[in-house]
């Protein structure tokens, strides 16, 4: 059998935590700073962990992980 590919989009945005939940990075971060506030910024600098609805479609994109 051929091995399966990882989706390596998807291994650059996402890690999978020892109990098995995925972290992702929150979103909002890159442009635009002078308009968001400091309270905002420093909360988007936590990471936080993917929907549960959406968890069984990364780990598909993530098969070794």
């Amino acid at each position: 059998m051929p091995k399966m590919k990882t989706n390596r989009a998807a291994a650059k945005r996402f890690r999978v935590t020892g109990t098995g939940k995925i972290r992702r990075s929150k979103g909002g971060l890159n442009h635009c700073m002078q308009e968001k506030s400091k309270k905002r910024l420093r909360r988007l600098r936590k990471n936080d962990t993917v929907d549960t609805a959406m968890e069984g479609r990364v780990k598909l994109l993530l098969p070794y992980r």
